[in-house]
């Protein structure tokens, strides 16, 4: 990894983590935002290993509450298509082979 391609990947992980500004979050807000489902059947993977893949991440709406110990957990997540690029992108393998 050269210099830029660091301060690139830098660059992203802390946009990553900053809070969007007012006018991100409208952008965010009117965006496409997808089902795991939806997500799953693009990529043909389980949706199982997408809710893990995005549930904890940066942009992700989830919805639903903490349930008590020992019972289920109900949550529904709605990605937004920013976020699936973000994540498509940090997971493609970078030489390509």
């Amino acid at each position: 990894m050269n210099l830029q391609q660091k301060q690139a990947w830098i660059k992203e992980k802390l946009a990553a983590r900053s809070e969007p500004g007012p006018a991100e979050s409208q952008e965010r807000f009117a965006e496409r935002h997808y089902t795991v489902a939806q997500v799953a059947t693009m990529w043909q993977l389980s949706a199982d290993l997408v809710r893990r893949l995005f549930i904890k991440e940066p942009g992700v709406l989830v919805i639903g509450d903490e349930s008590s110990p020992g019972t289920r957990r109900y949550r529904t997540l709605r990605i937004p298509e920013s976020v699936v690029v973000r994540v498509h992108r940090r997971l493609c393998n970078p030489k390509g082979g």
